[in-house]
């Protein structure tokens, strides 16, 4: 495959973290939680369509406060038990007790899921609001991956903030605690959606200052709807650059100039992050194919 994405899918059984190691740099997909049947019936159709791509890995987020995480868990394993893919279960530390969290892991395990993405999630008010620690429950992801690892032959990955994490008193405060995880048994880091390469390699750069060398995989949003990217964006505490906003509104109402316009954005900047020597690319897909697969394509094209 061209851009020395990976050609065959891990070993079932095999880490994540060997996965990276052994192919070099990785490639995959972010679905959203189903909240219905009829949204788990779309976001299946997404899986089945991105398949065939193979993908190193997939995962399935929780919903805000952990409001769809019987269903996420479900999802995982059925990934884990039907598909040729590789799932990264997602756990997070709002709303669940110690013994809650060990339930979860313990179910992940039976189901095969050896690979955990850990986090410590939003605040249970939603995002800008202060943190309130679930009573017998955890604070902070270094104490989740921690769990995790005491828990079984798991590899543990974690979130990372190229713009700075909005608790974060300032950029090296943030790079410590990434180094903090890695430290406690995290094996790879994917980031929050950017979309300037510049913070994606300033981030690594100060993570690797204070000891966290473990791989950091960019994660790509690609606009297909500005309102909806900006939202996002917003309740992640860090708006759309204006550069982009003003790049995609130059092209109007314009749907179809919209999408294309954000797919062009999000490949160039991913022929920048592999130009620059980044692990691999993860797509927040929000549960449609399409645009991912455009943007794989775009990739793959011989750049002479």
């Amino acid at each position: 495959m061209a851009r020395g994405l990976p050609s065959r899918l891990p070993q079932r059984g095999v880490s994540l973290s060997q996965a990276l190691a052994s192919q070099g740099r990785s490639f995959s997909f972010e679905f959203m939680p189903p909240k219905d049947d009829v949204g788990e019936r779309a976001l299946w159709t997404a899986i089945r369509e991105l398949e065939p791509l193979q993908p190193t890995f997939v995962s399935v987020t929780y919903g805000a406060g952990g409001s769809t995480r019987e269903r996420t868990v479900r999802v995982t394993e059925g990934i884990a038990t039907e598909t040729t893919l590789l799932p990264v279960g997602h756990l997070t530390c709002v709303g669940q007790t110690r013994a809650e969290l060990r339930s979860i892991i313990g179910q992940y395990a039976d189901a095969g899921v050896r690979n955990v993405l850990a986090l410590r999630g939003d605040p249970p008010g939603g995002p800008g609001q202060p943190w309130r620690r679930h009573p017998g429950g955890l604070d902070y992801a270094v104490e989740l991956v921690e769990m995790v690892r005491s828990l079984g032959d798991f590899s543990v990955g974690v979130a990372a903030f190229p713009q700075i994490h909005p608790e974060a008193a300032d950029p090296d405060a943030d790079a410590r605690v990434l180094a903090a995880k890695a430290r406690a048994g995290a094996e790879f880091a994917v980031t929050q959606m950017f979309f300037d390469a510049a913070d994606y390699f300033a981030l690594v750069e100060r993570a690797a200052s204070f000891g966290a060398d473990i791989p950091v995989i960019p994660g790509i949003m690609p606009i297909t709807n500005l309102s909806q990217v900006s939202r996002f964006a917003a309740l992640s505490g860090r708006p759309l650059p204006r550069t982009v906003v003003d790049r995609v509104a130059r092209v109007g109402d314009d749907a179809a100039a919209v999408r294309a316009a954000g797919i062009e954005i999000a490949s160039e900047l991913c022929d920048r992050l592999l130009d620059g020597g980044a692990p691999g690319l993860h797509f927040y897909t929000l549960n449609r194919s399409t645009a991912t697969r455009e943007i794989f394509q775009n990739l793959r094209v011989p750049t002479g």
